[in-house]
């Protein structure tokens, strides 16, 4: 083990020194790829994470609120059953119906048939306005009924059934059959108990305290349907509705239903499972009615809720590369550019070194590399002069003082040159890069400065004017800005650093993503005794369901800040928590057009 690892170490060392060995143009092109390559992934992977994770949790955040919606309308839809039931049961016809006691045959019949009558006009009366309803039926303990659409099938008798009898045993009580089957009853349009749930509730005489009869409801399972497909909750997805007895009371047609254990379902807390079915991955969620005690069970492909994740990796992974193309196209060009005439530089040194001093290094740019070879210059005419000098001497001492100059010109000297070069390298004058270098000095130089909380808003404006000149430099031709402050603020103090976050937000959130040029507008005004900033862009603008989760945000109505990014919430918060609620951003979008944002701050004089 020690032997491979001093064997591993040698490797190790082996490239390290081969790699330094390189030349400065191999080692510029690997430090550029580095520098681009590394923060090019690191975005890439930290900004799909967060994304995924945003996506992951607003979905299942969607899935929930989806289940308790129809959880709720079929709570509603049950309730309102259950009122009718309630109506019915207090209805004077019904009352007199169900406590028929007269004696004469004749008049018996009379008024029975009366009776009934008045009993199916108060039916009608629910069921023309409630088409939910399939059927009711009223059931008096003599086993006489009236019905709307229901009637008996055989001679046994209906007050034996399992729904009368539960009702008459307890008559407080709302009784639901999610599946009533088996029952002696028929109805004209021929539904199944796979069409409908019952509903059944005894009658109390209230001068006795008995039970005088038992309403029975029966309502379509068409509603659920309707409001199951209404809230659908994906394309491949599904709901079905399972009863307290773990009975399905409605379920479209999908293998995949039958399936779901039931335990899986059995928790309380409405944890979102992923489970493996028939290969393929689900997630399953379901919500208990406290109501009906039913459960309402949702069901979806997994993939289908990654599948906007799968695609933000593909064209991460396709903008990236084609970045990182560009960047070393660029960073090779730099590189020559530095290269080539350190290169001739070395070429000149050598040939110094073999003898030839009619040498010249004739450099275009007044930069480093130019002093430097100006710097060899003088130093080879010097050499000459000496030469010069030393012939006029005798033969031994001319060659003794030739061979000194040689020395201070041999390989010593020209590597600790070129390393000297490597370093000037890195502040080459392309003016580009003197551009960004500037313009990110006056970004770091507010930045970092320790113990300046306000500044001038010239210095603000100065800091957000660097930004916009290096993301110009960026975007080139599609970003375009304008700066309009009114003089009398700009010697006013500001919170530091509350701009550039908003401006950035505006290119890369706004016009990054449309089509064409953008343009941004940065206004400073006094108004209503408050210092008002308005930046405006043309970009994609926000939703409107987006724009106004980011207000209730900003106006802490919610705590939740993953519909905005972190600089713009702390910016939000910082001056809010330093000033008070009324100051702080606004957010105003048209969709499409674009977005302005409103800053407001107090007046800070120094």
């Amino acid at each position: 083990m020690m032997v491979m690892k001093l064997i591993g170490g040698e490797k190790m060392n082996k490239f390290v020194k081969n790699f330094f060995d390189r030349s400065i143009k191999y080692k510029l092109s690997f430090y550029f790829s580095l520098v681009i390559l590394i923060p090019i992934v690191t975005i890439s992977i930290l900004g799909n994470l967060l994304y995924k994770n945003s996506i992951t949790n607003q979905q299942n955040e969607n899935i929930r609120q989806m289940v308790s919606q129809i959880s709720n309308n079929i709570d509603f839809y049950i309730k309102d059953t259950e009122n009718i039931i309630n109506y019915l049961s207090e209805d004077p016809r019904i009352l007199s119906f169900l406590g028929n006691n007269t004696n004469s045959s004749v008049i018996k019949k009379d008024i029975e048939s009366m009776r009934v009558e008045e009993t199916s006009k108060a039916i009608n009366s629910f069921t023309t306005f409630h088409s939910e309803i399939a059927g009711i039926m009223i059931v008096k303990q003599d086993d006489t009924f009236v019905s709307d659409v229901m009637g008996r099938i055989s001679r046994d008798a209906l007050t034996k059934e399992k729904w009368y009898l539960d009702a008459s045993k307890n008559p407080i009580t709302m009784h639901l059959f999610s599946k009533p089957v088996g029952r002696n009853i028929n109805n004209v349009f021929q539904y199944s108990a796979d069409d409908v749930v019952s509903m059944s509730k005894a009658v109390v005489d209230k001068k006795t305290g008995k039970c005088i009869g038992v309403i029975l409801i029966d309502m379509k399972l068409d509603i659920i349907k309707s409001v199951i497909e209404h809230v659908k909750p994906a394309k491949n997805g599904f709901v079905y509705i399972v009863d307290n007895n773990g009975e399905i009371v409605y379920s479209p047609v999908n293998k995949i239903v039958y399936r779901i254990k039931s335990e899986w379902t059995d928790n309380s807390s409405g944890e979102i499972l992923i489970k493996r079915i028939k290969e393929n991955d689900y997630k399953i969620i379901h919500g208990n009615s406290t109501y009906t005690g039913w459960k309402t069970v949702e069901v979806f492909p997994l993939n289908e809720s990654l599948r906007v994740i799968d695609s933000l990796v593909y064209y991460s992974i396709i903008i990236a590369i084609i970045t990182l193309i560009i960047a070393e196209i660029l960073a090779t060009f730099f590189t020559k550019s530095i290269v080539r005439p350190i290169s001739k530089l070395k070429r000149l040194m050598k040939k110094t070194e073999e003898g030839n001093f009619n040498v010249f290094f004739n450099s275009k740019c007044d930069d480093e590399i130019g002093e430097l070879g100006n710097a060899f210059n003088n130093m080879v005419r010097e050499i000459k002069n000496l030469i010069m000098l030393v012939e006029t001497e005798g033969k031994k001492k001319r060659k003794a003082e030739i061979s000194i100059l040689h020395a201070q010109i041999k390989p010593h000297f020209i590597y600790n040159t070129l390393d000297t070069i490597q370093w000037m390298a890195q502040e080459h004058d392309a003016q580009d890069i003197v551009d960004i270098t500037y313009n990110l000095t006056n970004l770091l130089r507010i930045g970092l400065s320790a113990g300046e909380e306000n500044i001038k808003i010239s210095q603000e404006i100065k800091h957000v004017e660097s930004y916009l000149l290096i993301q110009k430099i960026r975007y080139e031709d599609k970003l375009n800005y304008e700066i309009n402050m009114q003089k009398e603020i700009l010697n006013l103090s500001v919170i530091k650093l509350i701009l550039q976050p908003i401006v950035e937000n505006a290119i890369y959130h706004g016009i990054k993503e449309k089509r064409g040029s953008g343009h941004i507008k940065i206004s400073g005004m006094i108004e209503n005794e408050k210092i008002c900033f308005i930046i405006h862009d043309n970009g994609i603008g926000i939703a409107d369901e987006k724009l106004m989760k980011i207000n209730e945000m900003l106006k802490g109505k919610t705590t939740s800040n993953d519909v905005i990014g972190y600089g713009i919430f702390n910016v939000n918060e910082k001056i809010k928590l330093t000033y008070g609620e009324e100051f702080g951003l606004e957010y105003h979008s048209i969709y499409g057009e674009s977005t302005t944002v409103v800053l407001w701050h107090p007046i800070i004089k120094n």
